[in-house]
């Protein structure tokens, strides 16, 4: 029975290997989730063998998907079955898969929060009750929100507080801050707690943004994935940490202008458009910074 579900999820697609989709990703573009590099590092991590499937047409590869058996690859639901819940933390991720544009493929595999740039390329989706929250272009925002933005940012330099990248700090060391911070800020332990310092150190190299300083202690961290395509940018705001005993100094808040701009800035610098997801558009915060858009799931 298990065989005859996976020929029927299988047909018409042929498995290729990693190096194959890797191939077929960079031509197409894809998210975080989907990136080879991530998707194998963290696959590895959880001690879990992905098929890689790909669609021909026309003597041409024009889509592909990475499995774990009947979902995508990284699937939260395929953790848990496996006793790994909480290994690695995505979020909501943006899931967009390397497609042709207009391949119309069926795609079998369970998954959610399929981009709607899959939308002409996969056959097979239904659109899901939740929206995905995208940043806002800087120039959506008023003038007034742009304002008091400068304004707390200016106010948390003059108390003393500062912004140091990411990338100053070494894998434990954010772990250390994100696990303090996330504690802080919402009363429970962190997810995969465990396991930050080894998944940040296998994603340091996509990981970017900054951390607020106050007289040289952390007060707000956010987690931020980066992964460049032909066509555009995506970022990931998995999730974040405040010290709320700083408030008065809206250090969040801070931080996600201070995130959002320097990602819009640098994309535009490449010329192309950015996709700064936050995730399920689930939360009124976000929708200060963020449109809602729909998105699709199998």
């Amino acid at each position: 029975m298990l065989q005859f579900l996976r020929r029927w999820r299988e047909r018409g697609w042929r498995y290729v290997d990693a190096p194959t989709y890797a191939e077929i990703w960079q031509r197409y573009g894809g998210s975080v989730a989907t990136h080879p590099d991530i998707v194998e590092r963290l696959a590895r991590l959880a001690g879990i063998p992905v098929r890689y499937l790909a669609w021909e047409q026309q003597g041409e590869w024009v889509g592909a998907v990475p499995c774990w058996g009947r979902h995508l690859a990284l699937s939260k639901d395929v953790l848990k079955k496996t006793g790994k819940r909480g290994l690695f933390d995505l979020g909501n991720a943006e899931v967009i898969l390397p497609m042709a544009e207009h391949a119309g493929v069926p795609v079998r595999q369970r998954m959610r929060y399929v981009s709607e740039l899959n939308a002409a390329s996969i056959s097979t989706l239904r659109e899901q009750p939740e929206g995905l929250a995208l940043a806002r272009e800087p120039e959506q925002y008023s003038k007034k929100f742009r304002y008091n933005q400068r304004r707390e940012q200016r106010l948390l330099e003059e108390a003393g507080g500062a912004l140091k990248p990411m990338s100053d700090f070494t894998a434990a060391e954010q772990a250390v801050i994100y696990a303090d911070l996330f504690q802080r800020r919402w009363n429970f332990e962190v997810p995969g707690k465990a396991h930050l310092e080894e998944v940040f150190g296998l994603l340091r190299k996509f990981m970017i943004g900054s951390v607020v300083l106050l007289e040289d202690r952390p007060i707000a961290i956010q987690i931020l994935y980066r992964v460049e395509s032909p066509g555009w940018v995506s970022v990931e705001y998995i999730n974040g940490g405040v010290d709320p005993q700083q408030r008065d100094f809206s250090p969040g808040s801070v931080l996600s202008f201070v995130n959002t701009q320097a990602a819009w800035a640098e994309a535009r610098a490449l010329g192309k458009p950015l996709r700064y997801s936050f995730g399920r558009a689930d939360r009124e915060y976000k929708d200060r910074w963020c449109n809602r858009v729909p998105v699709f799931q199998v």
